[in-house]
């Protein structure tokens, strides 16, 4: 099977909104009327982001996941996306599986598969997703301001437990390690909540590194500085008749676990914003209506850097590591 079979019979389909896709040397794209385009890529590699025993449909949902998360993360409504995909092998079985989970989450966020490229190689998945946002309505890294409440969406720590189990430095019985797998092999892009959120957040981030790792980067850019309270690691917060903040997947596991797992575990692929404090309604109401759970976990303050305090109040001075590719 060769490159361009390969392309026709599980990549290539009918443009819908795009007025040119699949198959030329451009894909041709019209916007919308007085819309920005939000654009974002994210690669892929195995070994480095997924394990090769990973299933190949998971495989393909997150790939396309991972990218829809940075548009939720703007605030953006998917349009399309391109695929670079290099592979070892022509592997049918393999393709077939990809596909499907990449194509079935495309579908189910609107979001069109326009073009890309496909080559022979170590296993290596590139996407380039477009959203679009009204002019000003993105939600930018770099407009936090002091007394924001800080929010994330869903929980946080269970990716990294999966990680932790496959790396033989932590057990699980086969349901929680079925239910921790998932979500390491198939996050939840927040795409309704980041819409919802125009106009109502102020800055918002997309955790894949880490909690705060990832919230320092809303810090710096806004050159402002944050107050992390940890009493919703210690005791789980209910929203929506549904867990938020920490995972209950980490229940049984010592606090200071807990705190790395949930602080610094990486791959959630959840929502971390900040909204002024009239706002909280509002908030809340847009997590009601995308059926979203949230959890209020600190505030933005005008002195800069990153406290974490205990359920006591008191700052816990240990440091926690966020995942970087190159360190």
């Amino acid at each position: 099977m060769g490159e361009f079979e390969l392309i026709e019979r599980f990549f290539k389909r009918p443009a819908r909104r795009a007025a040119l896709g699949v198959g030329d040397d451009c894909a041709l794209w019209q916007p919308a009327p007085g819309m920005q385009l939000a654009i974002s890529s994210d690669m892929l590699v195995e070994g480095r982001h997924f394990l090769s025993t990973v299933d190949p449909a998971r495989l393909g949902h997150k790939a396309l996941a991972v990218n829809l998360s940075d548009l939720a993360a703007c605030g953006a409504q998917p349009l399309a996306f391109t695929l670079a995909l290099a592979l070892p092998r022509a592997d049918e079985a393999w393709l077939g599986a990809f596909a499907q989970g990449l194509l079935q989450l495309a579908d189910a966020h609107g979001c069109e598969l326009i073009g890309g490229d496909t080559t022979q190689g170590p296993l290596n998945i590139c996407i380039t997703v477009f959203g679009e946002v009204p002019p000003g309505d993105a939600l930018l890294r770099s407009n936090a301001q002091p007394g924001d409440d800080i929010y994330v969406s869903g929980t946080l720590g269970d990716a990294r437990l999966a990680l932790d189990v496959f790396r033989g430095t932590q057990s699980l019985d086969s349901d929680a390690f079925a239910q921790a797998r998932a979500r390491l092999e198939q996050p939840t892009p927040r795409v309704a909540l980041g819409v919802a959120l125009r106009a109502i957040a102020d800055a918002a981030i997309d955790l894949s590194d880490g909690l705060l790792g990832d919230l320092g980067h809303i810090l710096q850019r806004s050159n402002v500085g944050a107050q992390i309270d940890t009493h919703w690691i210690q005791t789980p917060t209910l929203f929506h008749e549904q867990p938020a903040g920490v995972s209950p997947l980490l229940s049984h596991l010592p606090l200071t676990r807990r705190l790395d797992l949930a602080l610094a575990g990486g791959d959630d692929y959840e929502l971390c914003f900040t909204a002024p404090v009239e706002q909280r309604e509002l908030v809340h109401a847009a997590a009601w209506e995308t059926d979203t759970p949230i959890c209020r976990i600190g505030r933005i303050t005008a002195e800069p850097g990153l406290r974490v305090l205990d359920a006591q109040g008191q700052a816990i001075t240990r440091r926690f590591a966020a995942f970087d590719h190159f360190a």
